[in-house]
């Protein structure tokens, strides 16, 4: 009998370790790649445990999570899809706002394009480009963005022919590094990034011509502590240094 309840003792003790050892999976857009990996650190520095981290499209990962994927925390970048998932009763609530991105146009440097925030120049820039880059604006809200603001500054005529689409934002990025693409959209952050700044130059644009692009994250129902805490540092003021240093404006 002490031999079986020892055995049984044991046995639970093992399915413990299990389930505090699960990993805590998180949905990044892409979009905050070089920011969030920055928050990471600091957010292990405090004494957190290590946790997987996905980068990708808010729509992708929003289709993804509606369909069962183990993501537990989904740090968005617009504040659609988060709020879907709340809806369809995937999300514990609503969740919060964590950062509001800006939109830039970035140029290959071998393709000796200038940029300005000027139509004229603009203009000039389009009709030189061999292609644009832009993220696929049904799953990524850079791309949205991209879309709005080439159809309200008039130039979205001489661009549409040239667009190339991207699943997220780092990929359209991409296109503009490796030369694939002369000009593309993408997320002031990533423009600032080190890797993107080595081979291109880039250029905000007028904000008042897209809708703004409020980031907002949710915690998934049954989400661990570990999501809990990383939600909750996500808002802290040490976060927002960080988010703000990458271009970002913070609630």
């Amino acid at each position: 009998m002490k031999l079986r309840l020892c055995s049984l003792l044991a046995s639970l003790l093992f399915t413990a370790s299990l389930a505090s050892a699960q990993t805590t999976t998180v949905a990044v857009a892409a979009n905050m790649k070089d920011a969030f990996a920055q928050i990471n650190t600091a957010f292990k520095a405090a004494g957190n445990s290590d946790i997987r981290i996905v980068y990708g499209s808010s729509g992708n990962f929003t289709a993804q999570i509606m369909n069962g994927a183990p993501f537990n925390l989904l740090i968005s970048a617009d504040e659609h899809f988060p709020i879907e998932l709340y809806k369809k009763g995937k999300a514990i609530d609503e969740g919060a706002i964590y950062a509001i991105g800006k939109l830039a146009i970035i140029s290959k440097n071998s393709a000796a394009i200038s940029l300005a925030d000027d139509k004229a120049e603009l203009v000039r820039a389009i009709n030189k480009a061999n292609k644009i880059a832009i993220a696929k604006p049904e799953l990524a809200p850079y791309g949205k963005a991209a879309i709005e603001y080439l159809k309200a500054e008039g130039l979205w005529d001489i661009a549409k022919d040239k667009l190339i689409y991207g699943d997220n934002i780092g990929i359209a990025t991409m296109y503009v590094v490796t030369g694939a693409a002369d000009l593309g959209f993408t997320a002031l952050s990533l423009a600032k990034s080190a890797e993107v700044a080595k081979e291109t130059h880039f250029i905000l644009v007028n904000s008042k011509l897209y809708e703004p692009i409020q980031q907002r994250m949710v915690l998934i129902k049954g989400a661990p502590r570990e999501a809990t805490a990383l939600y909750q540092f996500m808002q802290s003021s040490q976060a927002k240094s960080i988010l703000q240093k990458y271009g970002y404006s913070t609630p």
